[in-house]
């Protein structure tokens, strides 16, 4: 089960999760998302056998569905956890810097590279935590140089813990901005991502995971 949680495989459960309803076969996640056609029916092999794949199996008409969308993001829970991502921390005296760090990033030409997570990121879509901590993954070629560029541009200071701005380079370096977001002109992971980062991180984390998905699913989205 692990092998399904690495960071190409995953992309076929973000995929599957963002649209519970579809039939997918292997060559959609080639066509669609570049992977190989044999790790997709790898992986869709494994979630047939564990049970959250169901559909035929064979034919001209073979497809897979998701069966158990909540069963199959309890398994990956268990596996992620926020800290298996690298992040930098650093305090900034600056109120409300979160509108200075976006129009500096895409001064740089780095938009698209960066999108808002944790409670920052949710917190757009439920207003539920109150914090001034910032949270963003940064996904780059040259991730040290433009970290460096990005601390003495916004004067940030580095620290060993503690901190209100935190600049993750991501575990997941393929998929981790698989259907991205903007919301309220700032780029958002996903919000499974959200829910997958949110979920072990121990200042209200969870609870602000379980409240995002009763957000979404008033708001008609679903994706457990």
């Amino acid at each position: 089960m692990r092998s399904i949680f690495s960071d190409k495989s995953s992309i076929i459960l973000r995929a599957m999760l963002s649209q519970p309803q579809r039939k997918w076969v292997a060559r959609d996640f080639e066509k669609e998302f570049s992977l190989g056609k044999s790790r997709a029916a790898s992986v869709l092999s494994i979630l047939r056998k564990n049970g959250f794949v169901g559909g035929k199996v064979s034919g001209r008409t073979a497809y897979n569905i998701l069966l158990s969308p909540k069963e199959l993001l309890g398994e990956w829970v268990k596996f992620y956890n926020f800290e298996m991502n690298k992040s930098y921390l650093y305090y900034s005296p600056v109120k409300n810097l979160l509108p200075q760090l976006k129009t500096l990033i895409n001064a740089k030409g780095l938009r698209g590279g960066y999108s808002l997570t944790m409670h920052t990121g949710a917190n757009l879509l439920t207003n539920y935590v109150n914090t001034d901590n910032i949270y963003f993954y940064l996904n780059c070629d040259k991730f040290d140089e433009v970290l460096l560029d990005l601390r003495q541009s916004l004067s940030l200071k580095e620290l060993k813990k503690g901190g209100n701005v935190f600049i993750v380079k991501p575990h997941y370096k393929e998929s981790i901005f698989v259907n991205k977001q903007q919301i309220k002109g700032f780029d958002v992971v996903s919000n499974l991502q959200l829910y997958l980062d949110l979920f072990s991180f121990p200042q209200r984390g969870k609870e602000h995971a379980q409240y995002l998905i009763k957000v979404l699913q008033e708001k008609g989205v679903h994706f457990v």
